[in-house]
């Protein structure tokens, strides 16, 4: 328990701050003494200098790891220990792959962008080795395993989609505005069904998939086109795949949540703060629009989506004389359409320091502040107080209202203050539409605050409420609007 609570007291036990390094084993070999002690266990280098005192079998035997491989070590002491979840505030990095190792399967890493950069991708110089991702590959006699090390801690809401059609696998990752891809075709068969595992704060997806015939493979497979290619996703084609319609929940007199299972060999992963699109024929013609993804219900009891998912839940307002809505209202439990993979500009990084959230909706923009207010609620440790304002015309166009209001109830740091355009005699809340007056009494600014606000709704909302909230001083970097 001593150990468990320095690893939560937020001290930086590996000296880098939470940077992961690649590590050469020149490097690792410096670091061999009770002070300065790491290990490499299955390829991943620790810090264990901080842990030695805690050490159950005591110093010395955790110094015969010092400076070197222990993986055989630890295994024959104690295989069964959970070391990545004990060690992962020690984490210092990979280890750089020897050239024999590459022909057993790790593929070096080709150049690659900056993860932040905002230049056009055509312009980026090409990054340091150190932030290019990895993958390498293991197998057992029924299963192969491919291991994506990202270098940095991802959203605990996952950032891949896997897609496995007629042997031919491609694993996409999402980093911020870069996308890593594997496109492989596979060497030999597996079975149609995959799971992916992410381990949030090491930064690692791992794939599963089960051979069809038992055995050792010699390699992996054939790279494909754009095989182990780290690019700004504004670069990087969609991809598609066909989901069926598998139910429809009225929520309004006017929206539905439509319920979308992928393919079999599908597994996706939906960043928060991002959409999809959805692609079909109507009447010849090509249609295809953007929809952001909730959850089935809005605070489901698990707090981490450690897994990835093979359903989609889109939350979509049926317009009398939209083409393309009409024609989903249509469509029978099924009936399939093409969804893509994620898409979007949102990003987490400026939640993780914020006071105070404020969603500004409208209608269904509402959508993308289901999942952020999820996301605020159960990852972001400074938060004091998230607060929706939700304009809608009527009573009945309001999305979710038992589980906003209950949700409000419940959680002290939520609050959801709902305005009607177009209230009845009856309604005792707030009445209008968005303007300074409102925005005043809502959007305090506390003494010592960090505050981020979040708009969606119509164009004409959008670009009023963002006007607004400018002229109440708030800068660029602390407003993010939801474009449809």
């Amino acid at each position: 328990m001593d150990w468990i609570r320095l690893t939560k007291s937020g001290k930086d036990l590996t000296g880098f701050r939470g940077r992961l390094i690649e590590v050469t084993e020149e490097e690792l070999r410096k670091h061999n003494t009770r002070d300065d002690c790491w290990t490499c266990i299955r390829g991943m280098v620790y810090n264990v200098s901080p842990y030695m005192q805690f050490h159950p079998g005591g110093e010395d035997e955790l110094l015969k790891a010092a400076g070197v491989d222990g993986t055989d070590l630890f295994d024959q002491v104690h295989r069964w220990v959970n070391y990545e979840s004990m060690l992962k505030e020690c984490l210092v990095g990979r280890m750089a792959a020897k050239p024999s190792t590459l022909i057993h399967g790790l593929y070096p890493s080709s150049p690659s962008t900056l993860l932040e950069s905002n230049l056009p991708s055509s312009l980026l110089p090409p990054p340091t080795k150190d932030h290019c991702p990895r993958f390498d590959w293991f197998q057992t006699d029924v299963t192969v395993n491919i291991t994506v090390y990202t270098k940095c801690k991802i959203p605990t809401s996952g950032i891949t989609v896997v897609d496995l059609q007629g042997g031919t696998l491609r694993v996409e990752v999402f980093l911020g505005k870069l996308s890593y891809l594997l496109h492989l075709q596979l060497s030999h068969e597996v079975q149609e069904h995959l799971s992916v595992h992410t381990a949030s704060a090491v930064g690692r997806v791992q794939v599963c998939m089960h051979k069809v015939s038992s055995g050792q493979w010699a390699k992996l497979g054939e790279p494909l086109e754009s095989h182990d290619s780290f690019l700004h996703r504004k670069d990087c084609a969609l991809f598609y795949r066909k989901c069926v319609l598998v139910s429809k929940t009225h929520v309004t007199h006017d929206t539905s949540v439509f319920h979308f299972q992928m393919p079999p060999g599908t597994v996706m992963q939906i960043p928060v703060g991002e959409h999809v699109y959805l692609k079909t024929t109507v009447k010849g013609n090509k249609v295809v629009k953007p929809y952001t993804p909730v959850d089935k219900i809005l605070m489901p009891n698990s707090l981490e989506s450690t897994e990835a998912t093979a359903d989609v839940f889109l939350m979509i307002k049926v317009y009398p004389d939209g083409v393309f809505t009409q024609h989903l209202c249509g469509l029978n439990i099924g009936d399939s359409l093409a969804i893509s993979s994620p898409n979007g500009s949102f990003s987490l990084r400026p939640l993780h320091d914020i006071t105070h959230l404020y969603l500004l909706a409208a209608g269904t923009g509402f959508t993308p502040m289901a999942r952020l207010i999820r996301f605020t609620l159960h990852n972001v440790g400074n938060l004091r107080n998230t607060k929706l304002m939700f304009f809608n015309r009527q009573e009945s166009d309001i999305l979710w209202r038992s589980e906003l209001d209950q949700l409000a109830e419940m959680e002290e740091k939520f609050e959801v203050k709902h305005v009607l355009s177009e209230p009845s005699d009856d309604w005792t809340g707030c009445r209008g539409r968005i303007d300074a007056s409102l925005l005043m009494d809502f959007m305090s600014r506390p003494k010592e605050s960090r505050c981020f606000v979040c708009i969606c709704g119509p164009t004409p909302f959008t670009k009023l409420a963002r006007g607004l909230v400018q002229q109440m001083g708030y800068c660029d970097e602390e407003i993010h609007t939801f474009l449809g």
